[in-house]
């Protein structure tokens, strides 16, 4: 755990070893209490944009991540439009959902295109080798994923096979998305029932080729993609200039830093005939690989153990955005985070291969400490997928046939909406200290914006299980009168919804008026927070 934001010039927070003794029991008296935490935020030395693509997903095929999640066939008694699930796509569009990943993950580098096009009827089952040797039916397939994307007025990130594949496989694939229908690529869409060019926004040069895309060397993956990057083309007239797609190029493996410095410097020493606009990092939140520790019936020592993991991420983007800024010290190409959050043991009694956890208030910390470090580091992270959106990992939404429930980490989400394309600006506090037996954390953890509407808003999360924290925002030259917006907290770190009981966890309002010219709001033990702050 890093105790700086990883070198971010604009934003600032200090971890100290000494912690504020703060409010224990509401009912204590005054003279009993400790002095509030005072988070100091500067208006007046605005940093770089939250992307809103930081809050993108990931939809692989992988157990019910597609089938049943968000596919059931336009015969299914389901409520659907055109196959795909309607309560999950209203749920999805309360996120204001920017970009979704698809069609891996591991699978992208095994996925054929040309079976998952034309009448659904003809369409060739396969084996999904990398996910428990399901079948799978291709039903769901480009012409169905860009109508999912349409549904939630998303955009779409294409991961292209690099492993099993060729340069001319996607540069086929990318002609019939985008292609007019003037060439034979265009045409033949046209036919299967779009005669409109799609729209791909982002671009996955080949996905964990250090891994299952291949475990190719770094400088044979940076020759692969080079190839890859001058040959796949969008020709959607629409996507021109300062709208035209954007490569993802293989990046690092966690730590490891090979492929970043391999990658970087073959950008560096580009000819004009290719070029990238950024990298990725995969990076999860285990607690030792395999991953073995449950995704409930959890105690305290697990909780600190994975919340101490994730608050890595900081450390990590800061390692490799020194590596990128030898090469590119303007900051061209970004970081995309486009695999992140926690990867826990299997749900006892489910195929291992499909990857089924529950969620907890344990991973809504994760994710809203993760959302914060990316904040910090708006000026090299502008793309992340959380792994992943529906009944895989630390999904937004569980299902079960026609049943269906929001996770923690769906509340969280929705939750940080302000934060998408808003302004970053410094927050200075002192974090305090948590401690579960050897593992010593931060107390809190807070990032603070401002939305294209002007309004401030500050996020805050209470990482002590067991005790309150009182905040008192403090904003240069400005005093706030009031606070209001949404806390997520739960009887315990383990919490979690299920359908019998769907709102075990979920967000309450909360809201706060200045007293004596001073606004102090009380934070819940595990706890996210969101708050607009009004002057």
């Amino acid at each position: 755990m890093s105790a700086a934001p990883g070198g971010t010039p604009v934003s600032t927070k200090t971890f100290l070893l000494a912690a504020a003794a703060l409010l224990a029991l509401s009912s204590a008296p005054m003279a009993a209490q400790a002095q509030a935490v005072p988070v100091a935020i500067d208006a007046n030395r605005p940093g770089p944009v939250v992307n809103r693509d930081i809050f993108g997903q990931f939809a692989e095929h992988l157990g019910y991540g597609i089938y049943g999640g968000v596919w059931v066939g336009p015969d299914s008694p389901i409520p659907n439009v055109r196959g795909i699930r309607t309560d999950v796509v209203t749920a999805l569009k309360a996120l204001k959902v920017p970009n979704v990943r698809w069609p891996g993950g591991c699978f992208a580098d095994e996925y054929h295109w040309r079976d998952g096009i034309g009448p659904a009827a003809q369409r060739a089952p396969g084996i999904n080798a990398n996910w428990g040797d399901a079948v799978e039916p291709n039903t769901f397939g480009t012409h169905e994923f860009m109508d999912f994307v349409d549904q939630l007025g998303t955009e779409a990130y294409l991961s292209i096979n690099v492993g099993s594949g060729t340069v001319k496989e996607a540069s086929d694939w990318l002609g019939y998305m985008t292609g007019p229908t003037t060439t034979a690529l265009g045409k033949e869409r046209a036919a299967n029932g779009h005669p409109e060019p799609y729209k791909v926004k982002y671009l996955g040069l080949g996905n964990e080729s250090w891994g299952c895309g291949g475990s190719m060397r770094p400088e044979f993956y940076a020759d692969q993609m080079k190839l890859y990057a001058r040959y796949v083309r969008n020709f959607n007239p629409a996507q021109k200039g300062p709208n035209a797609m954007q490569r993802i190029a293989v990046g690092p493996d966690g730590a490891k830093t090979e492929y970043t410095e391999t990658v970087m410097k073959a950008w560096k020493e580009k000819t004009w005939a290719w070029d990238l606009e950024g990298i990725s990092l995969h990076n999860y939140t285990v607690g030792g690989w395999p991953p073995h520790l449950p995704s409930t019936g959890f105690g305290e020592a697990d909780y600190a153990t994975l919340v101490k993991e994730t608050l890595g991420m900081d450390n990590l983007i800061a390692t490799h955005s020194a590596i990128m800024d030898k090469y590119d010290p303007e900051k061209k190409i970004n970081l995309a985070v486009d695999e992140w959050g926690a990867w826990l043991a299997p749900a006892p009694g489910t195929n291992p291969g499909f990857l089924i956890q529950q969620n907890t208030m344990r991973d809504a910390v994760i994710a809203a400490l993760n959302i914060n470090i990316f904040a910090r580091h708006a000026d090299r992270v502008r793309l992340a997928n959380i792994a992943q959106m529906v009944n895989v990992l630390q999904a937004m939404i569980l299902t079960d046939g026609p049943k269906m429930l929001l996770t923690p980490t769906y509340h969280v989400f929705r939750m940080y909406t302000p934060f998408q394309d808003a302004t970053l600006l410094p927050a200075t506090f002192e974090a305090g200290v948590y401690r579960a037996g050897d593992v010593t954390l931060p107390r809190i953890d807070a990032a603070a914006v401002k939305a294209k509407d002007g309004q401030i808003w500050l996020a805050l999360t209470n990482l002590d299980p067991h005790k309150p924290a009182e905040i008192v925002p403090e904003v240069a030259g400005r005093r706030a009168r009031a606070a209001s917006g949404e806390v997520l907290t739960a009887p315990n770190v383990n919490s979690h919804n299920t359908f019998d009981a769907p709102n075990t966890v979920a967000p309450k309002a909360i809201s706060a008026q200045a007293r004596g010219g001073r606004l102090t709001l009380r934070l819940p033990p595990k706890s996210v927070t969101v708050v607009r702050l009004d002057f």
